[in-house]
Formats: structure tokens, C-alpha cells, sequence
């Protein structure tokens, strides 16, 4: 079984330069996405550029298909606020014009650009250039023959198929290069990386293929790349949706910052999934505290739980929360109540808390807490777990009947 990594024994590799980003070699996980317009159009592929920029893409790919498209990359690249990498797959012409237009990094298909002297040819232009090339592999562009090998698409012929290109990379002195072996099927993505990653030193790209729209296409994407990052593989991922790219690139970020190897950059809200003892409608206000928090860019965790007995106390690792509790809002920061607030207020005191949280700092807003809050809180609590609490109140009689049922089991 293969040892779960942390962020500080992630799979070592190689180093390659995007531009400015570096990729592997201990750098930062990054996140990629791709643009769905026509490159050719400038304006509207820029701006798309400059919204996945935004939702926290640190490397974004465009598609060089025609002449048209590789002289929109001419126009985009001096624009562009992160490195850009030219999409090629039939023509090897295209890649060269995308060199030519000022790229950061290329992505070639094996299976779509298969002749080895043009393969051989484009990786010694971006040898000479200083510009990477990934090495794509699909399971559902395979080169025929090592589909015919295999069976199928079988996580050997992936491999194959990525050390085929390297291969040829190798033969013009060209090692800048990271690999990606993506399948639609999950099982057979997280075998193929992990063969790959046995097989080779370079940085691997992580992905899921055609993982569909949202929520299946999350569910498989953060199934298969999560896997792996955990057993520290991956130095640059994608999510594949059939959905506006924004929310590839801030599906990207959210999975890193979550798995703590990157540090948050945006707003993390945690809620708990509401009870019995719930005060409030917690979806309702957790929407509403999202939307609002997400509009002021706040990179904290905030925590929304529908009830006091037990919000503040299982929310405590949280930066800020709310619960509610007697149709008031107890505002919390690291488990401490510092605020109590009418329950009609709770969203706006808790942006207005979050926002001085962010701006003076943990320590200077618990200095400022109201002196009786907790009390008050404590008082609301107590009447809560009275009146609502019998799980609570009841647990050890509970435990009494559970020892006289099973006393003959213990005895025997």
C-alpha cells in the first residue's frame, strides 16, 4: 500500500518553468484551466483569461487549432496576466506557430500528432526557445496501435504512450517536460499516474477527462486528484467540467487549500448539516452569509451552525461563526463568543466582524469582545439544552438501560 504524503514529502521531481510559475521540484500545487472561446477572438478570450486569473488559475490554456488562432495568441500573450500554453493536436504547424506567437509552454496530444521527425522537430524549436511542452496522453485519443497492444485503454498503455513521446523528446536533448495520463474513468486515471509516477522524475499533471458538469464532474474530478495528491502525486491540476471554466479554476484552488497545500486565498465556509435543535434555517443563512463574504474576497474560514449547544464548541477551529439560539446570533471567533446579536442582524454582523477580523487581526478583536456575551450566550445555552437538549439530559440514564440489556453479554 502506498504511504499517504504530506505537503512536506510530496514525490520529488524535476522543475520546469511556465513562464514565471515553477512547476514541480517542491513548488506550489497549481491550478490550470482552459479557455472555451475562440482564440482568435482577443477581447472575449481575454477577459476570460483575466476571470480564471481571478478564481485563482495560475496557468491557463488556450486552444491554437488554425492560423487565426495562433495570431490571437500573438495578440494575448504580451496581455495576459499568467503564462499562457497553446492546446495542439493535428499539426504540428500549430505548434510551432504558437512558439512563434511567444507561449509559455506547449501541450502536444501523442495520439493525435504522431509523426516522430514532427515530433522531433517542434521539441527542438522550444528547446531552443526555453519553452516546456506537456506531454498529453488521453485515453480517448490513444494511438491506435498501442490500443491494439493493450486491449484498450489500459493504464499500461497510457504510460507507454507518455514514455513513447519522451522518447522522442530525449533524442533532441529536450527534458522540459511534464506529463499528463488522463481517463474519464477514475480507477484507471489514479493507476496510470501511479505507474507514471514510478516510472519517470518529471512533474505529472493531474486531471480527470470529460468529467462531465457539475456536481458529478466535481465528485469524479476531486475523487481522482485528490487521490493522488494525497499520496503526493501531482505539481499542477485541472478539473475537466462541462461548465463556465471559473469554476474549474476555483474548484482547483478550493481542493488544494482544503488539502492544505496551498494557503487560503478566499473565503472557506463551513456549516453544519442542521438538526433537530436548530434555531434557524441554516441553509438559508449559510447561503446568505456566502454570497455576502464571497463579495468582500475575505480569505478566512467562517462557520454558520443552527444551534449554541454545541456551534461554538465544534466550529471553534474556525476563524469567525455564527450560531443562533433564542432568536438571537451568537458571533464567535476561535470558539470564544464576542458578540450577541438579534437573530434578523446575524449575516450583517457577521460580515462586519469578519471584515474587521481580517483588517485588525484575531488577537485585537477577542480584546475587544463584549464583556457580557458570554455570559449571555452561556445563559442561552443552558435554557436551550433544557428545553431541547434531551439527548443530552437523558444520555446517562440511556447508558443505564444499555448496561442492564447487556449485562448477561459481559456476565456470560
Amino acid at each position: 500500500m502506498r504511504p499517504s504524503l504530506t505537503a512536506a514529502t510530496r514525490r520529488p521531481t524535476r522543475q520546469i518553468m511556465v513562464g514565471n510559475v515553477p512547476v514541480g521540484g517542491g513548488a506550489p500545487v497549481t491550478v490550470q484551466s482552459m479557455t472555451t472561446t475562440k482564440t482568435a477572438d482577443v477581447d472575449a478570450t481575454l477577459a476570460q483569461i483575466y476571470a480564471l486569473a481571478a478564481a485563482g488559475a495560475d496557468i491557463v490554456r488556450c486552444t491554437c487549432n488554425e492560423a487565426e488562432a495562433a495570431e490571437g495568441l500573438a495578440r494575448i500573450v504580451p496581455r495576459s496576466p499568467v503564462p499562457l500554453v497553446a492546446d495542439v493536436h493535428f499539426h504540428h504547424e500549430m505548434a510551432l506557430a504558437a512558439l512563434e506567437a511567444g507561449v509559455a509552454c506547449l501541450r502536444l496530444n501523442p495520439g493525435n500528432l504522431r509523426k516522430p521527425e514532427e515530433i522531433r522537430l517542434v521539441a527542438s524549436e522550444a528547446r531552443d526557445r526555453g519553452v516546456p511542452i506537456r506531454i498529453g496522453v488521453n485515453a480517448g485519443s490513444l494511438h491506435p496501435d498501442l490500443y491494439k497492444k493493450h486491449g484498450g485503454a489500459t493504464p499500461e498503455a497510457l504510460v507507454e504512450s507518455a514514455l513513447m513521446e519522451l522518447d522522442y523528446f530525449r533524442q533532441v536533448d529536450f527534458e522540459d517536460v511534464k506529463i499528463s495520463v488522463k481517463a474519464s474513468h477514475v480507477p484507471l486515471m489514479v493507476e496510470a499516474y501511479r505507474m507514471l509516477a514510478d516510472a519517470v522524475e518529471h512533474p505529472l499533471h493531474l486531471g480527470v477527462t470529460e468529467a462531465g458538469p457539475p456536481p458529478a464532474g466535481l465528485i469524479k474530478g476531486t475523487a481522482g486528484i485528490a487521490t493522488l495528491l494525497n499520496e503526493g502525486i501531482g505539481d499542477t491540476i485541472r478539473y475537466s467540467l462541462t461548465a463556465d471554466p471559473v469554476e474549474e479554476a476555483r474548484a482547483g484552488r478550493q481542493l488544494l487549500e482544503a488539502l492544505g497545500l496551498r494557503e487560503r486565498k478566499g473565503l472557506d465556509l463551513i456549516a453544519c448539516p442542521s438538526c433537530g435543535r436548530a434555531e434557524i434555517d441554516v441553509i438559508g443563512v449559510a447561503k446568505a452569509a456566502q454570497e455576502a463574504l464571497e463579495e468582500k474576497n475575505l480569505p478566512i474560514q467562517v462557520a454558520v451552525m443552527g444551534c449554541v449547544v454545541n456551534g461554538p464548541g465544534e466550529a471553534r477551529e474556525a476563524d469567525i461563526g455564527i450560531a443562533a439560539g433564542r432568536h438571537k446570533g451568537h458571533l464567535f471567533i476561535k470558539g470564544k463568543i464576542v458578540r450577541v446579536v438579534p437573530e434578523d442582524d446575524m449575516v450583517a454582523a457577521l460580515v462586519e466582524e469578519a471584515e474587521k477580523l481580517v483588517a485588525e487581526g484575531i488577537e485585537a478583536r477577542l480584546a475587544a469582545a463584549d464583556a457580557s456575551a458570554e455570559s449571555e450566550a452561556e445563559s442561552d445555552r443552558l435554557a436551550l439544552l433544557e428545553a431541547k437538549g434531551d439527548d443530552v439530559n437523558h444520555s446517562e440514564a440511556r447508558v443505564e438501560l444499555i448496561r442492564k440489556t447487556t449485562h448477561h453479554v459481559v456476565d456470560g
